[in-house]
């Protein structure tokens, strides 16, 4: 079969179905060009008569497939080497895939045969290390024990032989001897880790010709090549006296044609020879356990680990973090910076601080005898103040505002037998709740005033339920047994409503009848109170860190914040560092009761601590610490924990709270003032009385409080606020009492509770809503309706009752039912325009604004009255 199979060649000439043709071509600049080209048709292969069934009958042409379905133009011969295309395509495509197979089986096995084999290398180079290092130990330890032996033999020996030596010249020989073996311990190692080859006996004899001091400072493997060479050098007749100059050759084989100098070598001589004598070295780095907080200063993270602060902050600088040594980071990425210096994190948590405080249970041998601490509680003037006013012999009560007791006083009575009792007054006032359970907590002995013509009120019932929710025991004085009208029975009776029975009634609380006007049964009292004492068997150990309770706190101007403590454990001195509720300091001085200054304070001594950092909350707890870092780090973490308390408090208020509190706040009135007391009790006090008073239509809202002299700004907070400032026993400073005046802020000062309380709720009480009365003056009744033009209907009426008056608000009544109310637009007496007409006289009346009125009508006429309220 030819090439062409048939088939005549392309060309542009006129054959069947091809059609010259013109394409013109246009290019920039104007350019043409005309080309021609073939166009050709499609060309329909109609099958010959017979074709279709000698392919059917000839089993040679079933392979090449239907001819119907063959592509037009495509000859059997054509087709044949499709199809045989076709297959081996196939045939190349599964050997290629096979192949790759394995050659992917015989990469992977190749992979895992190298693999095996690099840990086989690197078992055997771990097992070949670890028995050289081994070996090397042991040569060290043999070389130095030899060296030692030697020394202490040459030196024995020659100490023999001179026995004029002394023995710091054989200390020195010594030494020099173990600094040698020192020294040869890394020419040993150098030779383990590269042995050379046999030195010759020319070598041998270079080696000894050279300085000792070139020997013992060559280690580096430079070092070594440039020995070998001199010894080369010297090998051939050099006799090593030109060594120290400088030779072309010398120049051409040194480092970058400069060798060292003199003073260069005198300090790597130097050095080595320190280095053989042991000086210099390094101490050995010691792995600390390093408390780690949630977060820490990095600082004093440096601080803790021993290292320093810009190793430190380079470190974390490595790690990505800019920052400084005061900045603050967590807790993991500081436990990272600590496994990287070497050390060991502890992990703690913040409340964990507390735990420097001494909690130890005392030992029985360290307790000794201490004075009870005995709390005095009653109603108010029941005679608390005026009885340890006796039991002193001193003049208490003129020093309190009022003549009653509106502070917690702590003082220390030496009874008539020489033992020390420990009094705690407290207020009878009923604003003064808390102070009385304060001093409830604090004490041993309760000491119960009940005047003996008053019998039991609502403070001794207070004090009372104070005094068994502490457990603590009661003594009853029954007061005031001097007047006419005392009933000291009476009071025993009404104490059994309380669960309070007295030994003269067969109980077991004791009961002293006393005055404390004439004195009469303070003696007993006294006894009652060691009795008592003597039962409970009260100890403590002075000899620990001192603990105690704050009675009071207060901020002076000229000694800053000072707190009344009872020391209830060990013994509190002057110099100690202390914690004390979110506050902390250190005690500048110390004050008892009658104003002295002392050195200490043991148990059960009340005194005043001066130098601390602000103002405590009485009833706060004092616990003496070993530093002021961990003083001030506890008190960081119980103030910050008191602020997540209030913070945590507010977030708790859902959506719906709030826009219900907004709602019933928009309805009340308030009354907003500030605060400032003396003493930290007297504020607390106050702010609880002020927060009872008013109802649902108004209350008082106290903006601050606190403890000290009206500043500026409280004079500013008052100023936004619109709020009035209430001074009890403090006063404005200069610059507040000018900014006050300036700025229209009322400061208003007071020195005994009952009148501030009277004046805030007065105050209150004039945001009430005035109350609106309606007085009936009269009744009429209409008699007809007559129609005037400009006027409107007009009720012609009688006055059945009372008075009608034109200023008068009206109701028309239609069978009894309201049908409108409002005001009268005209009242006539004939044709006479009037202001009142009285009882069984007729009128004309018109409504403002209603014209629906009948005959038979009644006319209600009232008058309204506002009426001022006042809170209760």
């Amino acid at each position: 079969m030819s090439d062409t199979d048939g088939k005549k060649p392309l060309g542009l000439g006129g054959g069947a179905g091809k059609r010259p043709g013109q394409v013109k071509q246009s290019f920039s600049h104007g350019r043409t060009n005309t080309v021609v080209v073939e166009t050709k048709r499609k060309r329909v292969v109609v099958p010959k008569p017979g074709t279709a069934g000698g392919a059917a009958g000839g089993g040679s042409a079933s392979h090449l497939g239907d001819p119907s379905k063959r592509p037009a133009g495509i000859s059997d011969a054509e087709m044949e080497r499709r199809l045989a295309a076709l297959r081996a395509a196939k045939a190349r495509e599964a050997e290629d895939t096979a192949r790759r197979a394995e050659e992917e089986r015989q990469r992977e096995e190749d992979r895992q045969r190298r693999r095996e084999e690099i840990e086989a290398k690197e078992r055997e180079e771990r097992e070949r290390e670890a028995a050289i290092k081994a070996r090397q130990e042991e040569e060290e330890r043999q070389a130095r024990a030899e060296a030692e032996a030697k020394a202490a033999a040459a030196a024995q020996r020659k100490a023999d032989i001179l026995g004029t030596k002394s023995r710091a010249q054989i200390q020195r020989e010594q030494e020099e001897a173990r600094a040698a073996a020192e020294a040869a311990k890394p020419a040993a190692k150098s030779r383990e880790a590269a042995p050379a080859a046999p030195a010759t006996e020319e070598e041998a004899r270079g080696a000894a010709k050279q300085p000792a001091t070139t020997v013992s400072s060559r280690k580096t493997d430079r070092e070594r090549e440039e020995r070998d060479r001199d010894r080369g050098a010297k090998g051939k007749g050099d006799d090593g006296r030109r060594s120290g100059k400088l030779t072309l050759t010398a120049a051409l084989d040194g480092e970058g044609g400069r060798t060292r100098s003199l003073a260069a070598m005198k300090r790597k001589q130097e050095k080595a020879r320190n280095k053989a004598m042991g000086f210099g070295q390094k101490a050995e780095k010691q792995a600390r356990d390093v408390q780690l907080p949630e977060t820490i200063v990095v600082s004093e993270l440096a601080n803790r680990m021993a290292e320093r602060a810009a190793d430190v902050v380079k470190a974390l600088m490595k790690m990505g973090m800019m920052v400084n040594m005061n900045q603050t980071i967590d807790a993991d990425t500081a436990e990272i910076i600590i496994e990287d210096f070497g050390h060991r994190a502890v992990r703690v948590s913040d409340s964990d601080v507390e735990q420097v405080i001494d909690t130890v249970e005392d030992k029985a041998e360290d307790l000794e005898s201490r004075p009870p601490i005995v709390t005095i509680m009653g109603h108010v003037d029941h005679g608390k103040t005026s009885l340890l006013d006796a039991i002193r012999k001193a003049n208490v009560v003129s020093g309190e505002a009022g003549g009653i007791t509106q502070h917690i006083g702590a003082y220390q009575v030496k009874t008539p037998n020489g033992s020390l009792v420990s009094f705690l007054d407290t207020p009878g006032h009923a604003a003064f709740t808390s102070m009385r359970a304060r001093g409830a907590q604090v004490t041993d002995i309760v000491i119960l005033v009940v005047a003996a013509d008053d019998a039991v009120m609502p403070q001794t019932i207070e004090a009372i339920a104070h005094a068994k929710a502490a457990k603590v025991p009661m003594i009853v004085a029954i007061n005031k047994c001097d007047k006419p009208d005392a009933n000291p029975q009476k009071v025993r009776t009404d104490l059994l409503q309380h669960e309070v029975v007295v030994e003269a009634m067969s109980g077991d609380v004791q009961d002293v009848e006393v005055s404390a006007k004439t004195g009469k049964g303070l003696n007993d009292l006294l006894e009652a109170i060691a009795l008592q004492a003597e039962i409970l068997e009260l100890k403590a150990n002075p000899n620990r860190p001192a603990m105690g309770a704050v009675i009071e706190a207060k901020l002076d101007v000229g000694r800053g914040p000072v707190a009344t403590v009872l020391v209830q454990n060990g013994t509190l001195k002057r110099g100690d560092i202390f914690v004390v509720g979110e506050k902390w300091g250190k005690v500048r001085a110390l004050i008892n009761d009658k104003g002295e200054t002392v050195t200490e304070a043991g148990p059960s001594v009340p005194v005043e601590v001066l130098g601390l950092n602000g103002t405590p909350e009485a009833g706060d707890v004092l616990n003496v610490v070993s530093t002021e870092a961990q003083a001030r780090e506890i008190a960081d973490y119980r103030e910050q924990a008191a602020k997540d308390k209030r913070a945590a408090a507010g977030a708790a208020t859902t959506l719906e709270q709030l826009m219900a509190k907004a709602k019933a706040d928009a309805d009340v009135a308030e009354l907003p003032v500030l605060v400032k007391a003396d003493v930290q009790g007297s504020a607390e006090a106050i702010v609880q009385a002020l927060e009872k008073i008013g109802n649902d239509e108004v209350r008082v809202r106290v903006l601050h409080y606190g403890v000290g002299a009206i500043t500026d700004t409280d004079v500013g907070l008052a100023e936004a606020s619109n709020a009035p400032i209430i001074g009890f026993n403090v006063r404005a400073n200069a610059t507040a009492r000018n900014a006050a005046q300036q700025k229209g802020v009322e400061i208003r000062y007071y020195s005994i509770i009952y009148d501030l309380i009277d004046d805030i709720k007065s105050a209150a009480s004039g945001l009430l809503k005035a109350e609106v009365r309606e007085n009936f003056i009269g009744y009429a009744q209409i008699k007809e309706v007559f129609r005037i033009t400009g006027a409107g209907n007009v009720a012609g009426c009688i006055v059945t009752e009372g008075v009608a008056r034109r200023s008068a608000g009206v109701r028309l009544l239609r069978d009894n039912v309201v049908i409108h109310e409002g005001t009268l637009k005209t009242l006539k007496r004939f044709k006479d325009e009037v202001k009142e007409v009285q009882s069984g006289q007729e009128c004309g009346m018109a409504f403002e604004r209603y014209e629906d009125i009948r005959a038979g009508d009644v006319i209600e006429i009232f008058e309204r009255e506002e009426v001022q309220r006042s809170l209760a």
